[in-house]
C-alpha cells in the first residue's frame, strides 16, 4: 500500500491568473509544426536510429507535411553530425523545409553546431540551458544573473556566428528547459533577455520554447504559465510562441491543446508520442484532434498505416493496438452493443453528411483505415458485429431474427472456442449451419415446377422436388399457391410437415460468398405441433432455387427427418 504521499511530494502551486481568457477559447487554425522525431525521439530509443532509418524518417516527416524538422544533436553525436552533413550536401532538404539542431548554452558545442550546418538554406538553431531552482541549485550551483547570462552569451555568440555566414537564413530558438518548474517571473526576465541580445523584430522572429520538460501539474497549470508569459513577455510580436510538453502524468496532448487556447504558435513533439520516459507530446494524436473538430491541422496522415508502419521500423518500438487514431484495433468493435449502433450509423450515414456514427469520432476512411477492420467477432460480439461482416464481405444482409439466431450460434461457439473470428471464419460457420450441416438428415437436388391451374384468381404451382434423404434420392410432388407452398406440401409425401412463419428474398451485395450466389433467401419455419422455430438460408442464382434451398435448409435445422417407404421387392 502506498504510504501518505504529503510528507514526500507537494501539490504544485496555483498560478495567479485571475482573468485566464484561454478556458473560453476553442482552437481555429493549426499551429507552427516542428518534428522532434529525430532529435529528441532518436535520444529516448534503446537502439538510437542508423543513418537509413534517419533518413526514413527524414523522408516521412517531410511527406507528411513537416516544414521544421529537429535533425540532431551535432555537437553531442558524430552520427547526428554526419548525418546533417548528408542532408546538407547531397541536397535532401525541400525548398520549403528548415532544418533545426539543438545545442546546449556552450561555446565549444555552440561552434561544432554552426560547422555542421555549413551550407544550409535556412536553419534554426535550438539553443537552451536549465533555469529551474533545483538546476541551478543542485546541478550548476548558479545563480539566477548567472544562468541568465549564460543564456544571453549563447544568443550572442550565435549571432556572431550567424553573421559571419550569412549566405545561410539563420533562426534563432531558444528554450529555457525544465521551464515549467521555474518561476515564471525569471522565465519571461530570461526571454526578454534572450530577445533583446538577438535584436528580434517582426520579420525576424526568435521563437521563445516552453518546454514542460518534466509534466509536473495538470494541464491547466500549463496553459496558465504559457497565457501570463504569452501576455507578459517584451515584444511579443516578435516572437514565435513554442510548446515543447512531455507526457510524464500522461496528459501532454491535453497541455498542449490548453496551451494553444493560451496563445501558443508552435508544438514540437514526436510522431505517435516518442519521446524520454513516457514520451513527447504525440502529433498524430494532436493534429487529428483538431481534424475531427473541423479544423484543418496542415498535416496528411491519410495513410496513417504507412507513417505507422515506417515510425516502427524507424523507433525499433511497437505502436500500441489501442493508441489513438493508429492502433490495430482502435476501429475495431468487439461489444455486440457497440457493434449494434455502427452498423445502424454507417446505414443512416450520407456522403454530404456531417460524420455522426456511434462510437467513431472519425471517418476510418480518412486515414486509409478499411471499414472492414471496423467489426470483429469474439466471445463479446453480439449481432451487431455478426451482421455488419456478414453484409460487409458477403453481401449477406440477414433478417432481424436471423440475425439474433446466428449471433447465438456464434457465442456458442466462440464459448467454446475461445479467441476472434475472421470474417473466413464467420463465413464457415454460417456455412456449416445453414448450407452444408454435417448433421443435414435431407439435402436439396433438384426440381422441377409445373403448372396446375391458373384463373383471374387462383394460380395453382406444382413441383417436383428430388431430395437425398440419407443417402437416397425420391422424388415427391405437391401443390400449392407458388413453388415453396407447393414443395411445403411436396413434403408430406415423406412425414415431413412445417410451416412458413416469414419468407424473404434478396439480392448478395459481394461476390464473396461464390461467384453464382446472387439471390439469398430466408424462410422462419416452425415443425408442426411445436413452438420451435428456426431459419433456413439458400443461395442460388435463381431465385427459386435458392427458396427451395432455403426450405431444406430449414428443415435440417428444425431436425426433422423425412420417413421414407422401404423400396418394393
Amino acid at each position: 500500500m502506498l504510504t501518505d504521499p504529503s510528507s514526500k511530494y507537494r501539490a504544485f502551486p496555483a498560478i495567479v491568473l485571475a482573468d485566464r481568457q484561454w478556458p473560453s477559447r476553442t482552437i481555429s487554425s493549426a499551429p507552427i509544426w516542428m518534428s522532434t522525431d529525430l532529435r529528441d525521439g532518436n535520444q529516448s530509443l534503446f537502439e538510437p536510429m542508423n543513418g537509413e532509418r534517419k533518413m526514413r524518417m527524414f523522408r516521412t516527416a517531410c511527406s507528411v507535411g513537416f516544414k521544421e524538422i529537429e535533425v540532431g544533436f551535432p555537437s553531442a553525436s558524430q552520427t547526428d553530425f554526419d548525418f546533417i552533413r548528408t542532408l546538407i550536401e547531397g541536397g535532401h532538404v525541400p525548398a520549403d523545409v528548415t532544418i533545426e539542431v539543438l545545442t546546449q548554452a556552450r561555446e565549444d558545442l555552440i561552434r561544432r553546431t554552426f560547422e555542421s550546418l555549413q551550407g544550409a538554406r535556412r536553419a534554426i538553431v535550438h539553443v537552451y540551458n536549465a533555469t529551474a531552482p533545483v538546476f541551478r541549485e543542485v546541478v550548476f550551483g548558479l545563480s539566477k544573473p548567472e544562468v541568465l547570462q549564460m543564456a544571453v552569451s549563447a544568443v550572442r555568440l550565435i549571432k556572431k556566428l550567424a553573421a559571419e555566414r550569412s549566405q545561410t537564413e539563420w533562426v534563432l530558438q531558444y528554450s529555457p528547459e525544465v521551464f515549467t518548474s521555474t518561476e515564471l517571473e525569471f522565465s519571461r526576465d530570461v526571454c526578454d533577455a534572450v530577445t533583446a541580445e538577438w535584436g528580434a523584430t517582426p520579420t525576424n522572429k526568435v521563437i521563445l520554447n516552453l518546454p514542460a520538460t518534466v509534466e509536473v501539474a495538470t494541464p491547466n497549470v500549463y496553459a496558465d504559465q504559457i497565457e501570463w508569459m504569452h501576455r507578459n513577455l517584451a515584444r511579443r510580436d516578435c516572437v514565435v510562441l513554442s510548446l515543447h510538453p512531455h507526457n510524464d502524468r500522461g496528459t501532454a496532448v491535453a497541455a498542449a491543446e490548453l496551451g494553444l487556447m493560451a496563445g501558443a504558435d508552435r508544438v514540437e513533439g514526436c510522431l505517435f508520442g516518442n519521446g524520454e520516459r513516457t514520451g513527447n507530446v504525440d502529433i498524430v494524436t494532436l493534429a487529428l484532434n483538431l481534424y475531427t473538430q473541423g479544423v484543418v491541422p496542415g498535416l496528411d496522415f491519410s495513410d496513417i498505416n504507412a507513417v505507422a508502419r515506417t515510425v516502427e521500423h524507424c523507433n525499433q518500438l511497437p505502436i500500441h493496438p489501442r493508441h489513438p487514431y493508429v492502433g490495430d484495433l482502435v476501429f475495431t468493435a468487439f461489444s455486440g452493443s457497440h457493434q449494434d449502433a455502427i452498423k445502424k450509423g454507417f446505414a443512416e450515414q450520407k456522403n454530404s453528411a456531417l460524420w455522426n456514427v456511434p462510437y467513431l469520432p472519425i471517418d476510418p476512411a480518412d486515414v486509409g483505415r478499411s471499414y472492414d477492420s471496423v467489426i470483429r467477432v469474439n466471445s463479446q460480439s453480439g449481432k451487431g458485429g455478426v451482421a455488419y461482416l456478414m453484409e460487409a464481405e458477403f453481401g449477406i444482409v440477414m433478417p432481424r431474427r436471423l440475425q439474433v439466431e446466428f449471433s447465438g450460434v456464434v457465442q456458442t461457439y466462440t464459448d467454446a472456442h475461445g479467441g476472434e473470428m475472421s470474417a473466413q471464419d464467420l463465413w464457415k460457420l454460417f456455412d456449416a449451419t445453414y448450407f452444408n450441416a454435417a448433421s443435414a438428415a435431407i439435402r436439396y437436388v433438384d426440381h422441377t415446377l409445373f403448372e396446375v391451374a391458373s384463373t383471374a384468381k387462383n394460380h395453382i404451382q406444382g413441383v417436383r422436388l428430388t431430395v437425398d434423404c440419407d443417402g437416397q434420392l425420391i422424388t415427391v410432388e405437391g401443390q400449392g399457391n407458388g413453388p415453396i407452398d407447393a414443395a411445403v406440401h411436396a413434403l408430406h409425401g415423406v412425414d415431413i410437415y412445417a410451416q412458413v412463419r416469414s419468407f424473404e428474398e434478396r439480392s448478395t451485395k459481394s461476390s464473396s460468398a461464390g461467384a453464382d450466389a446472387q439471390a439469398c433467401a430466408f424462410l422462419e419455419l416452425t415443425a408442426k405441433g411445436t413452438a420451435q422455430e428456426r431459419f433456413g438460408v439458400g443461395l442460388d442464382s435463381n431465385i427459386v432455387t435458392a427458396s427451395l434451398k432455403a426450405l431444406v435448409s430449414g428443415i435440417n435445422r428444425l431436425g426433422l427427418e423425412a420417413v421414407v417407404a422401404e423400396p418394393a421387392l
